[in-house]
């Protein structure tokens, strides 16, 4: 069986969670892994792992000609540069979302990529989730009709730390970016309009970095259906992901994942458990399963499932929300592009 030798650039949490994955899969096999502070305890979680290349420098990996693929897991900064570095070596890349946070560098990147004939997917996993992918076929397959709403909640059980909060790059582009490639997936049209509404209620930390806690965004898309999504960075009762498309003959609904389906009924009320308690535990299949992809898509070259220019419109929709949620009004997509040519995005 051929074997993709894969190199990991990054192995913080979500680094470590993909090597995790594709060493669950016989046909890979991983070759290297590079971070910038590798040190004794990521070399004694490499041992265990049967994993004997580490080294501080992604060019390591990026210039050797035995690696097919590299898994880009590192600071968002740093997506852009080495998605145009690994492309021109002609290796195949899986990037975590976003591509960089400027629309400029995400373009060259993806171009860079297309031009070299190499797969790039990006990691948008929630499109790999079963509930999301219930929904998706019964909008393609037509059951509810022509969609004309649709709704997405996305909310975390704890906000990050203020470090993170720093250098997330906002709630549009840093949480509310899976849900408007989620918007796009589901209702199969492109988003034409954007209008951003958020507040800082939770902790005025967000508001020291020009951060926002609480958002609503509505969508209007090019077939003419209509989006609401609502993002929170706390949810008492635990990760909130619910997704609803209404459509001209029915709907399609999915609620939380639970740990179990136990409901408990007493004289006291009716209970149950709060939903899987994060993202690592709600979407553990979600990132196996896009991972598998990835690696059958280079085996058997097909497309990948999620493409650059994926990344780069949902990307797009990030900024419009931004610029929207300062000017105080809806912003157009094309809108967007033309303001950013004039650099007046860079400046939100």
């Amino acid at each position: 069986m051929k074997k993709v030798r894969i190199g990991i650039i990054g192995a913080g949490r979500i680094g470590k969670i993909h090597a995790d994955n594709l060493l669950r899969l016989p046909q890979v096999e991983i070759a290297a892994v590079s971070d910038l502070f590798a040190g004794p305890e990521l070399e004694s979680w490499a041992a265990r792992r049967g994993i004997t290349n580490i080294t501080k420098d992604s060019n390591e990996i990026i210039d050797d000609p035995k690696i097919d693929a590299v898994f880009i897991c590192s600071s968002t900064n740093t997506h852009a540069p080495l998605i145009k570095q690994a492309a021109v070596a002609g290796k195949h890349i899986f990037c975590e979302k976003p591509v960089s946070m400027d629309i400029t560098h995400t373009m060259e990147a993806v171009t860079a990529a297309r031009e070299a004939g190499v797969k790039l997917q990006i990691g948008f996993n929630r499109r790999f989730d079963h509930n999301f992918k219930r929904i998706r076929e019964h909008v393609q397959s037509g059951t509810i009709g022509a969609p004309h709403i649709v709704k997405i909640t996305s909310r975390d059980p704890n906000p990050p730390h203020e470090e993170y909060i720093q250098v997330s790059g906002g709630i549009f582009m840093d949480m509310m970016i899976h849900d408007f490639d989620l918007a796009r997936y589901l209702s199969g049209s492109e988003v034409a309009e954007v209008y951003a509404q958020g507040n800082v209620l939770i902790n005025p930390v967000f508001a020291k970095y020009g951060d926002l806690d609480t958002a609503i965004v509505t969508l209007r898309f090019d077939n003419g259906a209509l989006g609401v999504i609502d993002n929170s960075r706390q949810a008492v009762y635990g990760y909130d992901q619910r997704v609803e498309v209404f459509g001209s003959k029915g709907n399609v609904a999915v609620t939380n994942d639970h740990p179990n389906t136990a409901e408990v009924s007493t004289a006291e009320g009716i209970m149950r458990d709060k939903p899987l308690n994060f993202f690592l535990e709600r979407y553990t299949g979600a990132y196996l399963d896009e991972t598998e992809q990835f690696i059958q898509c280079i085996l058997h070259d097909q497309i990948v499932h999620v493409t650059g220019e994926d990344g780069m419109k949902a990307e797009q929709i990030a900024l419009a929300a931004k610029l929207s949620h300062q000017l105080g009004r809806p912003v157009k997509i094309s809108e967007v592009l033309e303001l950013y040519n004039q650099s007046i995005v860079e400046k939100v």
